[in-house]
């Protein structure tokens, strides 16, 4: 035995081996191949559980991606609130736009989960088509010149009829959107139309309106493709009415206005004349190119130089009637009406719009008429001022006046023929209220053009709602008699001869007189809900009054 041989036969010391080394002559395993070190969560199962691992996450991930423990088929039809799913009685009889604006004034997570009223295919609706038709209708209406809360409801009301309850229309002055979203955790659908060409007509407004009442209508089915049909079909519809039928009705609109403020038979045929040229001229500007700013500044100044000829001449008329005449054909009341109602109802950028484009239509008549005004003083003209302080007691030729103003409106808006008579008859009544009050009542000209405005939203909502239709038809053209066509001439004409103090204030009269007719529109409008069942929650509070005080 070797020395290195005994060596190895001494005992090894405590500090030479350890307690958990195998003894010598033991066979181990060789020990695994120790990993790179990797970050690990407390929430992963253990290497030795035979479980199938989940796929890597991807270092970055969309906030709308889909989980991948999320399968669609589990997904619940509708977003549900932390507190449950609020009950919502919605009277199925009502209107399908009283339904709609309770939804859409509700939060998303509050509205109920509608029954699908149009049949869609098996694998449920075709998102893209349903949205395009959505837009599509929403540009006709908004177009023809609809609230931008009416053209939501409307938007809303196709969406939900073909299955997209969780859908979002946005309503500007020249864009339209529309976005979906089928759950929480997919990806929204957008989709957008802008509006660059707008026409009054209301012939095809209530087609549309037609249309969207029978999307919604669960007794009528009407698949995508007859939608599309009958949209294509309102889209080539001619107008009812030519183009020299509507210069007629200009002319006897601008003549029943000058016989209202107190014209002859002379006046009558004057404001007729310079209406229609008028409305010639502007229809040749149009066919030119020429923005509306300038087509209204060329129509107001025919009616205004006859007026100021007829003075020259030393003919014996009341040329304020005639040029008073001539600015009640200009004056765009339905814009007027429509910018601060879509202010009443919160849509304040869509408000903006319009009054802005009011202004200008404004600003382009008082340079026609002021230009005019100014050659003719210049060359000795005798306008009175002191003239708007002369009233007329003439009631039944006021009254048959207003009625014919109203009749030549309705025309010239392409209504349909079964609504002239009736909207005629309200702009009667309309101008008999108001005399009432102002002349024999002697009450202030802007009250008493609210109460009679408000009048007129009260008949046309209520007529609107027992026909399913727009209330638009049965209002724009009864307001015509209330315009504030004097006042601005007045102040026109005080501006003209250097009066600017008392020019402003006739100005201000008149924007007096057109917000009086605007809110007491809309507030009539509003106040013909309480006369019918609301379709809202059980308590019965409209959720708007929440949605505008800034929490």
């Amino acid at each position: 035995m070797t020395e290195s041989d005994a060596e190895d036969r001494k005992p090894q010391s405590d500090e030479a081996r350890s307690a958990f080394v195998p003894p010598s002559g033991v066979v181990t395993q060789a020990p695994p191949v120790e990993e790179e070190s990797s970050t690990t969560s407390e929430f992963a199962l253990p290497k030795g559980y035979g479980v199938a691992q989940p796929p890597v996450a991807d270092p970055e991930g969309s906030a709308f991606s889909m989980p991948r423990t999320y399968s669609s088929r589990d997904a619940p039809p509708a977003f549900t609130p932390p507190a449950g799913i609020p009950r919502v009685d919605l009277v199925k009889d009502a209107p399908w736009q009283d339904r709609m604006r309770t939804m859409l004034r509700m939060p998303v997570a509050d509205r109920p989960v509608p029954e699908t009223v149009q049949k869609t295919e098996d694998e449920g609706p075709a998102v893209p088509r349903v949205l395009d038709l959505t837009l599509r209708v929403g540009e006709l209406l908004l177009a023809g010149g609809e609230g931008a809360e009416d053209v939501d409801a409307a938007m809303f009301a196709v969406c939900r009829s073909y299955g997209l309850d969780r859908c979002e229309p946005n309503v500007t002055f020249t864009l339209l959107s529309i976005s979906y979203q089928p759950s929480l955790v997919d990806d929204p659908v957008t989709a957008s139309r802008t509006v660059r060409r707008r026409g009054t007509d209301y012939t095809r407004l209530a087609a549309v309106y037609q249309l969207v009442d029978d999307i919604s209508d669960d007794e009528i089915e009407v698949s995508l493709e007859e939608s599309y049909r009958r949209l294509a079909e309102i889209r080539r519809n001619r107008h009812p009415y030519s183009g020299w039928v509507l210069t007629l009705a200009t002319g006897l609109l601008a003549g029943a206005a000058s016989v209202l403020v107190g014209g002859d038979l002379i006046v009558f045929v004057a404001a007729v004349v310079g209406a229609m040229l008028g409305d010639r001229l502007a229809w040749l500007c149009a066919g030119r190119g020429l923005p509306e700013f300038y087509q209204f500044t060329v129509a107001a100044m025919p009616a205004a130089a006859i007026g100021a000829a007829l003075t020259i001449a030393h003919v014996d008329v009341r040329a304020s009637a005639v040029i008073t005449g001539g600015l009640f054909a200009l004056l765009p009341g339905r814009a007027l009406v429509a910018g601060v109602q879509d202010g009443l109802t919160g849509y304040y950028i869509t408000a903006s719009a319009r009054l802005l484009e009011v202004m200008y239509f404004y600003v382009g008549i008082v340079i026609g008429v002021l230009v005019i005004l100014y050659f003719g003083v210049t060359l000795g003209a005798q306008l009175n001022p002191d003239a708007a302080l002369l009233s007329t007691n003439r009631p039944l030729w006021q009254i048959g006046a207003s009625m014919l103003l109203t009749l030549a409106f309705a025309v010239l808006l392409q209504q349909e023929r079964s609504t002239v008579l009736v909207v005629t008859l309200n702009g009667g009544v309309a101008w008999s209220v108001y005399g009432a009050m102002h002349y024999a009542g002697g009450i202030s000209p802007v009250a008493s053009t609210a109460v009679a405005a408000g009048l007129v939203g009260l008949f046309g909502q209520l007529m609107s709602r027992y026909r399913f239709a727009s209330a638009l038809p049965y209002t724009t053209a009864a307001i015509g008699p209330l315009l504030p066509g004097s006042a601005t001439y007045f102040g026109l004409l005080a501006i003209a001869q250097n009066d600017v103090d008392q020019g402003l204030v006739q100005l201000s009269k008149a924007a007096a007189l057109a917000m009086a007719i605007a809110i007491g529109m809309n507030l009539g409008s509003e106040i013909s809900r309480l006369f019918l069942r609301l379709p809202g929650a059980a308590a019965g509070a409209r959720r708007a009054a929440k949605r505008t005080r800034g929490f």
